[in-house]
C-alpha cells in the first residue's frame, strides 16, 4: 500500500472514530443524563404531569379533554373544559387555535351556539357568559377555565348531582389557582383536577 493509500485509510478510520465518539455523548450519554436530571429533579413534569384517579392515569394536567357524550352534548354532572379547536377537540397531535379573526361568521356562529348551549345547560343569560367558555385557546389544548366560568356551572352540577351547591362552589373556591409567582397570567382552574375531586365527594357533598 503506498503512502497516499494509507494516509486516505488513517483519515477515514480517524472520522469514523470521531463519528462513533460524537454518536455515543450526543445520542446516548447526553440524552440520559438530561433524562436523569429530569427524574430526579422534577420527575411529575419529566413524566408528563400525568393526574391518577383510583389508582389509573386519567390525563395529564398540561392537557383540557372533553366531558361530553358521544354526540358532543355536555354532561351535566360533570365540569365542562373550555372549548377546542385541536382535531376532533384535544388531540396534542394537531394543536392549534381555529385561526378565525373575531368578525369570521364561522367563528360567530359557533360562538352563539356554545351561548345558547350553556344558557340551556347552566340556566343563564348570555350576559353572564366569560369569554373563555366560548372561545379556544390558541393551542386548542387548554386544560384551564377561569373561576367565573367553574362558578358559573355550579348550581347545574350540584343539581345533576343531587348536592349542596355551597359544597361545590367550596370546591372550585379550593382548586383556584392563583397567578405564576403572584402577578403572571390570571387566577385559574384545571379541569380535569376540578372533576377528580368532584367524583370523590359523597351526596353530602363531604370529600
Amino acid at each position: 500500500m503506498n503512502a497516499s493509500a494509507r494516509g486516505t485509510g488513517r483519515q477515514y478510520w480517524v472520522g469514523l472514530r470521531a463519528l462513533l465518539i460524537i454518536t455515543v455523548v450526543v445520542g446516548i450519554a447526553y440524552p440520559l443524563l438530561i433524562t436523569g436530571i429530569g427524574q430526579l429533579a422534577f420527575p411529575a413534569q419529566s413524566n408528563g404531569s400525568t393526574v391518577s384517579s383510583g389508582g389509573t392515569v386519567v390525563g395529564s394536567a398540561l392537557i383540557g379533554q372533553s366531558f361530553t357524550d358521544k354526540k358532543g352534548n355536555p354532561l351535566p354532572q360533570w365540569f365542562q373544559s373550555r372549548p377546542s379547536a385541536a382535531g376532533n377537540g384535544y388531540d396534542a397531535g394537531a394543536s392549534s387555535g381555529s385561526n378565525y379573526g373575531p368578525n369570521n361568521p364561522d367563528l360567530l356562529k359557533a360562538v352563539q351556539q356554545r351561548k345558547q348551549t350553556i344558557e340551556k345547560t347552566d340556566g343563564v343569560s348570555a350576559s353572564q357568559i366569560p369569554a373563555d367558555a366560548v372561545t379556544a385557546s390558541g393551542s386548542g389544548l387548554d386544560p384551564h377555565i377561569s373561576p367565573a366560568y367553574a362558578l358559573l356551572q355550579v348550581d347545574a352540577v350540584a343539581k345533576a348531582r343531587g348536592i349542596s351547591a355551597d359544597s361545590v362552589r367550596k370546591l372550585v373556591n379550593d382548586h383556584v389557582q392563583q397567578r405564576d409567582l403572584g402577578y403572571l397570567g390570571e387566577p385559574t382552574v384545571n379541569v380535569l383536577q376540578l372533576n377528580i375531586a368532584l367524583a370523590a365527594m359523597d351526596p353530602s357533598g363531604n370529600k
